[in-house]
């Protein structure tokens, strides 16, 4: 407890060591809260809430007024991280006020599968926030997991299949046309991927993030990699699985794109299915999906936690944030 802030339980929760995943706050009973009270708290309790960040991985802020996507800017503008710009991301966004824009659009129907934010480029977000401002009317919750127990499970199960990983990394392939499509998950087209309308910036832009870009006739290809598929978070000392292969392998499926050919061993060869979904089995086992509620607003730490998104019936309006 920091005060105004109260350590609650909810029944989803995991214990990994004795560490709640996430940590839920809530305002202390004892104290009436408005936005204001809120951000100057955050502001107050940064190094707490930095270590709470840092312990768990994730921390939920639950039943504070945070009712609009500005409130929720506020919010974010409180913990004082610095702004990363949506460069080389796959998902079509759409920026809502400040730093705060829609996470990804795709339809209700679809689930998004379990990554870290931009973990195919080389530039991703550290940190990333997100609020929901209109629950949804079923399903849609946002389940995250611990990146470095899914290695730990990994390893132990499939310790040649981690060398191999290890070893060569991934090669990322996806077909960009030149708009969004807002019917793919991965429908963001290259001109908003890459912030321009310009074949050269677009490819300068490109390979700043270590990309190679084959234009073809409605879009281009871009292929991403070798890049590491296994990384070690210095902050915590202990590897994670950091990637998005398991997303593009089940899930980089549209008009353009064929899943299978989206991820291979950064040798170019094809990955094993059967171990793929098995990841996938391993994600889901341990994950944690917590119901949202209006108001709730999710921390990320993106290097000590995948995320995914479940189905849903709208309505469902869920915004978000990427900071450096």
């Amino acid at each position: 407890m920091a005060g105004a802030l109260a350590e609650i339980q909810i029944p989803q929760q995991k214990l990994y060591n004795g560490i709640q995943f996430p940590v839920v706050l809530s305002p202390s009973p004892r104290l009436p809260f408005t936005l204001s009270a809120l951000t100057k708290t955050i502001e107050d309790q940064k190094q707490y809430l930095q270590a709470l960040l840092r312990k768990s991985g994730a921390v939920l802020l639950r039943g504070f007024p945070v009712n609009t996507a500005s409130d929720f800017n506020d919010v974010v503008e409180a913990f004082g991280f610095e702004e990363l710009p949506y460069v080389g991301g796959a998902a079509p966004r759409t920026n809502v006020v400040g730093r705060v824009f829609t996470a990804n659009e795709s339809p209700p129907d679809q689930k998004i599968p379990f990554h870290h934010e931009m973990a195919q480029v080389p530039e991703f977000p550290s940190k990333l926030f997100f609020f929901c401002e209109v629950e949804p009317g079923s399903g849609g919750e946002t389940p995250i997991v611990l990146s470095h127990i899914v290695y730990e499970r990994m390893k132990d199960k499939y310790p040649e299949f981690v060398a191999k990983l290890e070893e060569h990394g991934l090669i990322y392939t996806r077909v960009l046309g030149e708009d969004d499509d807002p019917s793919s998950p991965i429908g963001r087209g290259w001109k908003s991927t890459f912030l321009t309308k310009d074949k050269n910036i677009a490819e300068q832009r490109a390979a700043a993030l270590g990309m190679k870009l084959e234009w073809l006739e409605d879009g281009v290809k871009s292929i991403m990699g070798p890049i590491p598929a296994v990384k070690y978070d210095s902050t915590r000392q202990r590897k994670i699985w950091f990637n998005s292969m398991v997303a593009a392998y089940t899930g980089w499926e549209d008009a353009r794109n064929d899943p299978v050919k989206a991820v291979t061993f950064g040798d170019g060869n094809p990955l094993p299915a059967d171990i793929i979904y098995d990841c996938l089995k391993i994600l889901e086992e341990e994950s944690v999906a917590i119901p949202w509620h209006k108001a709730d607003v999710l921390l990320l730490d993106n290097l000590a936690v995948l995320h995914s998104r479940k189905s849903f019936s709208p309505p469902r309006r869920v915004l978000a944030s990427l900071c450096k």
